[in-house]
């Protein structure tokens, strides 16, 4: 309803937005159906019906945005990149997807075909968070490395979807050294030891990752 007064305060909106994050729920509607609602009510005793929640969640995603940005953490000459894919929608409703229609886009990954858009994430050794995008799927996933570069230096490990001698040789101009697991037609990359060392480790971390998600 238009003109409706607010009773849940925007900040406590943001509050519950990063609390699902680290709730262990799969599903925002969930968490907030069952445990904010059942054990939360006294820490938020204006708590709106859940479809009036999803409009209100809508109105913040900007002031989410300055805080993710101002809590990103500092390169420490060690950080990694991976992206995920975001479905949008089933895929036997691409063609009548409307909402991001002129946002998302069409791709495959190791896990088949979906429509929506890739977060690609770079985090440092300590796992903070150093930059964030979010394209559309059908967007080649080295194309945000430069930008990315401007804010790093040191060692950026990385898996194969970001393979290009052409970038690498880019981002060593910017300072950046881009490291990942060759093909078995392609020549060795030159690499020191420790770097042998964390891409192993990162390689290591994607392959138990994927085994959870296929567990799920």
């Amino acid at each position: 309803m238009r003109g409706r007064p607010r009773k849940l305060h925007p900040s406590e909106v943001m509050t519950l937005l990063i609390a699902f994050h680290q709730s262990g729920y799969q599903t925002f509607k969930h968490f907030y159906q069952r445990h904010v609602c059942v054990y939360w009510r006294d820490e938020f005793p204006y708590l709106v019906s859940y479809s009036r929640f999803v409009q209100l969640k809508q109105e913040v995603l900007t002031v989410l945005t300055f805080y993710l940005s101002v809590h990103l953490g500092t390169c420490r000459g060690i950080s990694f990149i991976d992206s995920t894919r975001l479905r949008v929608c089933d895929n036997r409703r691409i063609s009548s997807h409307r909402v991001f229609a002129l946002e998302a886009g069409c791709s495959k990954t190791s896990m088949g075909w979906f429509y929506g858009f890739k977060l690609h994430l770079v985090i440092n050794d300590t796992g903070e968070i150093l930059d964030v995008e979010l394209p559309p799927g059908n967007t080649d996933d080295r194309s945000p490395l430069p930008k990315f570069a401007e804010g790093l230096h040191g060692s950026l490990y990385a898996d194969k979807g970001y393979i290009s001698k052409d970038l690498r040789e880019l981002l060593r101009e910017q300072g950046v050294n881009l490291v990942y697991k060759v093909r078995k037609n392609m020549d060795p990359l030159d690499l020191s030891v420790s770097d042998e060392v964390l891409l192993k480790k990162r390689m290591l971390i994607e392959s138990v990752i994927k085994i959870l998600k296929t567990q799920t």
